[in-house]
């Protein structure tokens, strides 16, 4: 990298830079990749700098799937999909709080994202072909899937030194999400399979995602520089041209001769702006711990607009006590855990709250029920009860199925003694579990509609037939519960951005040379998660863009 100068009109001094480029991506996540590979195609020298010692953010964490719709890979299948069913559904859900322009701006370009990573870089793609959208009622949804699109297989011997500072790089995932119980399967694959894989140092999910756009990146002569703590951006003549980063050698001033793209996540792991934000409670996070809302402080200082500030990608979770990841309490997500048969859930008065196979980010609103009366959120903490027959079938919260109880799951030999070890009313919590046995025995849930859509029964068990896979009784003792917090897969507020994902200045106009994608930027969808890829995908499609737009733009 050369030294630049950069000119401050106002004084005609000269700033100089320790290192200039004509496009600095501030993040290593699928956004900040995604833009950095589009910046460069675009002819821009590319800095990424990164934050935490690992690449990859809270992409290298996740599922790795994409949501989109209308995407290529529909072509030649049954999938009867329009740009006009995207929007219709989108919008169906929006609640007023999604800009109809930024809305189709991702149903036009996301498409156009994957095919030009699919034909410029190592990633590949594939349908989950079965994958319902989240909510398959609404107008324009796909109840029989094809909109979450999984990645393929990355192998990280490929990558030469950066395999091993990718964050999660050393828990293997040679494994593809479709062949998962998350992505609908019923069996893994084979050991053997498993065991080739991991061999050859193949990765999917997330970590093959990350790992197939970083190759991307380097393919093009960029190479992200990590433990890079962007503090200030350099604002001259009211235009952004550079950043002020912390780094373990000290302070470095780094130009930016075209744009700044801000892809630094969310703001999850810092308290202060999770109260002064967020609509309800969220103790858990789930997110990458570096994501504590450096963009965003930064976007401010520079005069930015901001929207959906209140909204989070919510999720259910449990937290166990000691367990850590990357230096930070770890949590795990319930997803599939609420939604087999044999389980159910109750708020502290012991009483069912909830369809519990419901899509995991349209839990907030239930977790977030505030009562006037207690002045308290009534639904949260709440608990996953379930029995002994579930227990012997099912993983929770990462311990195997079987006889052994770990430390915190709460067992009781009956309803009532299970009640008291939990803190709720023993008749209450009786009634629930007899009132629910009732109608789950008839395939019914007359209370919260489990069961009704096809989603509920995708994240069941998938060995069962219809409703059966989400719904049965508790019949066998002992009963067990395990604590459910709300967390978040990451914070979705933050500078609002034009069609173009230039950051919007809040006294009018763009803040010249300041850009935004992914968690970091105001969601283009809202509060709306479409499906299962629900983040990703609109992060990757603005990281697209701004990539695009901030690697042409000349100053």
């Amino acid at each position: 990298m050369e030294i630049g100068v950069q000119c401050t009109h106002d004084s005609m001094t000269e700033r100089t830079f320790d290192h200039e480029h004509d496009v600095v991506v501030l993040g290593s996540g699928a956004a900040g990749l995604v833009a950095a590979i589009m910046a460069a195609d675009e002819g821009a020298d590319v800095g990424v700098y990164e934050k935490a010692d690992l690449l990859g953010g809270t992409s290298a964490m996740s599922g790795g799937i994409i949501w989109m719709p209308n995407n290529h890979l529909q072509q030649g299948t049954d999938i009867d999909d329009s740009r006009q069913d995207g929007l219709d559904y989108l919008l169906s859900l929006s609640l007023g709080q999604i800009d109809s322009d930024m809305a189709a701006t991702f149903v036009d370009e996301g498409p156009q994202m994957l095919v030009h990573l699919a034909e410029n870089t190592p990633c590949s793609f594939h349908l989950l072909p079965t994958y319902p959208d989240y909510h398959p009622d609404h107008p324009g949804a796909k109840p029989l899937g094809g909109r979450s699109i999984d990645n393929g297989l990355f192998a990280f011997p490929q990558l030469g030194k950066w395999a091993p500072k990718i964050r999660n790089a050393t828990g293997a995932k040679p494994v593809m999400l479709i062949e998962t119980p998350l992505g609908g399967a019923t069996e893994m694959p084979s050991m053997e399979v498993m065991g080739a894989r991991m061999a050859a140092g193949e990765n999917g999910m997330g970590l093959g995602l990350v790992g197939a756009l970083l190759q991307g990146c380097l393919d093009r002569g960029i190479e992200p520089v990590p433990s890079s703590r962007a503090e200030h951006l350099i604002i001259e003549d009211g235009a952004v041209t550079g950043v002020d980063f912390e780094t373990e050698d000290g302070s470095v001033s780094v130009g930016a001769r075209q744009a700044v793209i801000i892809a630094t996540g969310g703001f999850e792991w810092n308290e202060e702006l999770c109260r002064t934000f967020l609509r309800g409670p969220m103790t858990a996070p789930a997110g990458s711990p570096t994501n504590t809302g450096d963009g965003l402080v930064m976007a401010m200082e520079a005069g930015a607009r901001l929207g959906n500030m209140r909204n989070a990608w919510w999720v259910p979770v449990a937290r166990i006590e000691g367990e850590e990841q990357f230096g930070s309490p770890s949590v795990h997500l319930i997803l599939l855990e609420r939604t087999r048969p044999g389980s159910l859930m109750v708020n502290g008065s012991g009483k069912r709250f909830c369809n519990e196979a419901g899509n995991y980010n349209a839990m907030g609103g239930v977790f977030h029920e505030f009562d006037p009366k207690t002045f308290t959120y009534p639904n949260l903490p709440s608990w996953l009860v379930f029995d002994h027959r579930y227990k012997g079938t099912y993983d929770v919260a990462g311990f195997p199925a079987g006889d052994d109880v770990p430390p915190w799951m709460v067992v009781g030999d009956t309803v009532a003694e299970l009640a008291a070890k939990i803190g709720v009313d023993s008749e209450t919590l009786a009634a629930t579990v007899e009132r629910f046995n009732e109608y789950a025995a008839m395939g019914e849930d007359p209370d919260f509609g489990r069961g009704e859509s096809a989603y509920d029964a995708f994240n069941g068990d998938q060995t069962l037939p219809g409703v059966e896979a989400t719904l049965a009784p508790l019949h066998d003792g002992p009963f067990y519960a395990v604590a459910i917090e709300l967390g978040s897969l990451g914070t979705n507020g933050g500078p609002k951005t034009d069609t173009r994902c230039r950051v919007l200045a809040h006294d009018g106009g763009v803040i010249p040379g300041l850009y935004a994608a992914g968690n970091a930027m105001a969601a283009p969808t809202g509060m709306v998660y479409g499906g299962a890829g629900g983040t990703l995908g609109p992060a990757m499609t603005f990281g697209f863009i701004a990539g695009r737009d901030a690697g042409s733009t000349r100053r």
